[in-house]
């Protein structure tokens, strides 16, 4: 079991990966059975009182439907923040992490490729981030009729929960890259946190805001959301812009770990 980088990545991630993706789904199904008590005309009246452009900037435009609700919580702003910090964990610890517990040098001292040992670990990644959109999956399905989104649909459900996936391996593979490229774990987690945070916000504010209303289109959000998976089913085109970037990402990180003097 244990004969390859990716298995006992794997394998000495076990216990993350299934609090994680446990983590996730419980988080996912708390919120999702508040919906019942959102769906009343008396939430409606109340939503109109905010200003449009900050029921939008939160995801809460349309909360008072299923698709909308999910939308605003599970799929639009927990569900991605818990998915980015799990993949940004996992990436930044791969390599960077490994190195900076002196453990890394032990690994490179056998006859492997350092390019291999980054792709094992960021396909580690990918089954450790579909593990948890399983999780989440199987759960929403679960209570989707006790908590009145069953109009929803499994397929829809599928599609938001597979877009979710790749944000995360989107950034998990700019943590490893990072890592990968720098050894250094915590600059790794900065720059996710940082495209992060400017990619949520360029996504929300830029149709609202005609200076940087461009910035949209180079936010992973847009990629993730901007189709409506839960309303319009999987986003074929969206969906492959993020995995063909991680893949760009974790192929810099394959050409900068075989540069880098990792000192062994």
């Amino acid at each position: 079991m244990l004969r390859s980088v990716f298995s006992k990545t794997l394998w000495d991630q076990r216990r993350g990966i299934i609090g994680w993706s446990l983590g996730i789904a419980a988080v996912g199904v708390f919120y999702a059975a508040f919906y019942p008590s959102m769906a009343n005309p008396d939430m409606a009246a109340a939503m109109e009182a905010f200003p449009e452009g900050m029921l939008d900037a939160l995801g809460f435009a349309d909360i008072t439907s299923p698709a909308g609700y999910l939308a605003g919580t599970t799929y639009g702003l927990l569900g991605p923040v818990l998915m980015i910090i799990f993949a940004s964990t996992f990436g930044a610890r791969a390599i960077a992490g490994e190195e900076e517990a002196g453990r890394l040098d032990v690994l490179l001292a056998h006859p492997i490729d350092r390019g291999s040992v980054v792709v094992q670990r960021a396909g580690a990644l990918l089954v450790a981030l579909t593990v948890a959109g399983v999780a989440l999956f199987v759960a929403m399905t679960a209570v989707a009729g006790p908590a009145q989104f069953a109009e929803i649909g499994p397929a829809n459900l599928g599609a938001a929960t597979l877009q979710l996936v790749l944000l995360g391996t989107f950034f998990g593979a700019l943590a490893l890259s990072v890592g990968a490229l720098t050894g250094r774990r915590g600059l790794a987690s900065a720059v996710v946190a940082i495209i992060g945070l400017s990619g949520y916000f360029a996504n929300t504010m830029g149709p609202s805001v005609e200076a940087i209303a461009w910035s949209r289109d180079l936010s992973p959000f847009r990629y993730y959301s901007g189709g409506q998976p839960l309303v319009n089913g999987w986003q074929l085109a969206d969906g492959l812009v993020l995995l063909l970037a991680a893949v760009v990402l974790v192929a810099i990180g394959v050409v900068g770990f075989r540069r880098r003097d990792v000192a062994i």
